[in-house]
């Protein structure tokens, strides 16, 4: 129905047009005479040529014709000048049309091809992506609004500069080697408008000509800055851990080497003079004897370090006992531990993680903080539990801390908030001139009992 009602307001108005340029040459007669019968009909064709089209051009020549012959100045149909003004006018009628209808295709597809770049553009603009198009000689022509938004100049800002200036590129290969491909994929530094330098994952594609000849570039860029420090931190986490592990590894068979190693050889020489020193059997058995239980001293004490099987029967409470009396013992700093009076068992992966948590802040606070006492505090509610590690020491700088509380972190430290994340809890450090209080919360999804009492009960483990 839309087809047809636009036909036919294109069929009337060439028909306007005619009888309106047929009513003009009727009012102009008395200037014209008989002579130039079609003055003002060529308007009208040329009017439905240009806007109407062929058909409609073609009622407006017929129209013209009926009217010139019937209504114009001239009357008889034998004058051979009439005739032949009619031939006239129809043969140029027929080329105003042709030319007429060439004019508006073409005009009709410009628009049509305006209209397709102009919502491709649009549709550019709606992408994540920087996109934008560096002509043959280099310089951008076109810069979507995600470019605008990535790097930080407006279009107008952009267009005509050479994105290796504007964006300070960094490729990965020679620049001529990747406008030399029809496509290319990689990555390239650049540099926003603040100044800032980012990574981004970049696809390029010729445009060329139909002789082969490269007239344009398109390229599209990602950024992928976050990912590409995520992967380095990754990889300097995995290395921080072999290190770690390997340290840890020097660590063991250093204390089997010199204790239980030095142990076993003692008492195998011992034995051996079991076998031939008959008046000292019963001295050589006691020394044996004392030798033997050294070794299970120093198995147990490398085991316990490495898991407590106190964290496995008894729970937490009293494995954190342990560890604090013994680091106590070894540091020579005054530990406090306060915990709940009936502190009900909680899942492994918590128990776990708060001994691990604990371990690494003593450790941390044996190293670095040059304190003389510690405050540790257990406390649990109806959905969390707590512990907080306070020390009285020097204090982390603020700087550091800031890098601490990003991430930038050592194995320790990283291990021990990938721990309290896996079970959806919170780790905090507070820091100042008077020390360092590390604050951790995890919530009890999976606890076996809650305790209720919340009364507090000080417990002091100080240095022997």
């Amino acid at each position: 129905m839309g087809i047809i009602r636009r036909n036919a307001r294109l069929y009337s108005l060439a028909t306007l047009a005619a009888v309106c340029a047929l009513l003009l040459r009727r009012i102009l007669d008395p200037l014209l005479g008989n002579q130039n019968s079609y003055p003002t009909l060529w308007l009208a064709i040329v009017f439905s040529a240009w806007y109407c089209g062929v058909g409609p051009s073609v009622v407006a020549v017929a129209i013209g014709l009926l009217g010139i012959r019937f209504f114009g100045p001239y009357h008889s149909a034998h004058d051979h000048a009439e005739i032949f003004g009619m031939l006239i006018f129809v043969a140029f009628s027929v080329v105003i049309i042709a030319l007429g209808e060439i004019t508006r295709r073409r005009t009709a597809k410009l628009a049509d091809t305006i209209a397709e770049a102009k919502e491709k553009a649009e549709l550019l603009d709606l992408a994540n992506d920087a996109i934008f198009v560096k002509t043959a000689d280099g310089r951008i022509s076109y810069w979507n609004r995600g470019a605008e938004r990535l790097y930080g100049w407006t279009m107008s800002e952009a267009l005509g500069h050479f994105p290796a200036e504007l964006l300070r590129s960094e490729y990965p290969i020679p620049l001529s080697e990747i406008e030399s491909s029809d496509d290319w994929e990689g990555e390239i530094r650049h540099t926003t408008r603040d100044g800032t330098r980012i990574v981004v994952a970049s696809r390029w594609t010729t445009l060329r000509a139909k002789d082969g000849q490269p007239v344009a570039w398109l390229e599209i860029n990602t950024d992928v800055t976050s990912r590409k420090r995520a992967e380095e931190a990754a990889r300097r986490l995995s290395g921080r851990i072999l290190t770690v592990q390997d340290e840890e590894r020097r660590k063991i068979a250093r204390a089997l080497h010199d204790s239980l190693g030095q142990y076993l050889a003692s008492l195998k020489m011992n034995l051996d003079r079991l076998l031939i020193e008959e008046g000292n059997k019963e001295k050589l058995a006691t020394e044996c004897f004392a030798i033997v239980d050294q070794c299970l001293s120093e198995t147990r004490t490398i085991s316990h370090l490495l898991h407590p099987p106190l964290l496995d029967e008894a729970g937490f409470g009293s494995a954190a006992r342990w560890y604090i009396e013994g680091f106590a013992q070894r540091s020579g700093i005054d530990v406090n531990i306060n915990l709940p009076p009936n502190m009900d068992r909680l899942t492994r992966d918590i128990e776990t993680a708060l001994f691990r948590t604990l371990q690494e802040s003593l450790t941390n606070v044996h190293r670095h903080s040059g304190a003389s006492a510690v405050e540790v505090y257990v406390r649990l509610d109806s959905e969390y539990v707590y512990l907080e590690v306070s020390d009285n020491g020097r204090g982390i700088p603020k700087k550091r801390l800031n890098h601490l509380q990003h991430g930038e972190a050592g194995v320790g430290i990283a291990g021990m908030r990938e721990r309290i994340r896996e079970l959806r809890g919170s780790l905090e450090m507070l820091s100042d001139g008077r020390g360092t209080r590390v604050i951790v919360a995890i919530p009890l999804l999976q606890r076996t009992a809650l305790d209720t009492p919340q009364a507090n009960t000080g417990q002091s483990v100080s240095a022997a």
